[in-house]
């Protein structure tokens, strides 16, 4: 959509609120001043990977506890959290005359997770069938935060895309950068976050209680044998 000095700076509930006053002349000369001196709005979109690691220091109660659950036993995990950084630069041009402003925004949006580690239970050495078989199970979690954030940034990139086109947006004079922050706070972080939150419904259907049953069964009851030597 075009944007005009008839239009609203933020879309969504303050949308309509920030309607154009001057006569028409009056705004076209200062549309026009704005999209040939001040430049044009961009959205850029970065995601960065930080890698991932396994962890053989912590025992499979300490996994229990990291994860929160109040029975059972974990034999491996995988923590991450999701980062969200968004900024703000750009061109800002007044008019006396009417009382308004023009801005070309330069909106920056950085994805990421802090680096991913992969915990196995200490009590199964590294080499060992359950040590692989564990580890292959949280492989399976990795893969999943690795293959979900290229989704988050298309998603992301084609909303931030259709927003921000490449004109300028109009308000008040003194106002759109304080504008441009409550959309950023208030519709923008609120909807990343809740592209990058969809990782975790993909997360809980590996953790099935079929799998939880199948790995306390494999190699041979290795991994009954160590859980119930831990007890003693």
């Amino acid at each position: 959509m075009r944007a005009s000095l008839a239009s609203a700076l933020v879309a969504g509930p303050l949308a309509g609120l920030l309607a154009w006053a001057t006569p028409a002349r009056a705004a076209s000369e200062f549309q026009s001043r704005c999209e040939n001196s001040i430049g044009t709005t961009v959205a850029r979109l970065e995601v960065a990977d930080h890698g991932w690691s396994v962890d053989n220091s912590r025992s499979y109660r300490s996994l229990t506890a990291m994860k929160g659950q109040a029975a059972g036993f974990v034999l491996g995990l995988t923590r991450t959290e999701s980062r969200i950084v968004i900024g703000l630069e750009g061109k800002l041009l007044q008019d006396l005359r009417s009382g308004y402003e023009c801005v070309a925004p330069v909106v920056k949006v950085k994805l990421s997770y802090v680096p991913i580690v992969l915990y196995v239970g200490s009590e199964f050495a590294p080499g060992s069938c359950a040590y692989e078989e564990i580890l292959s199970h949280e492989m399976r979690h990795l893969k999943v935060y690795l293959d979900h954030l290229p989704k988050v940034e298309t998603v992301v990139r084609a909303a931030l895309d259709r927003r921000f086109i490449a004109k300028p947006l109009y308000a008040p004079s003194g106002q759109a950068r304080a504008l441009l922050q409550v959309e950023m706070d208030q519709r923008w972080m609120p909807f990343i976050k809740h592209e990058m939150a969809r990782v975790e419904a993909l997360q809980a259907v590996i953790d099935s209680p079929q799998e939880y049953a199948r790995l306390s069964k494999v190699c041979k009851g290795e991994v009954q044998f160590q859980l119930r030597r831990q007890r003693q």
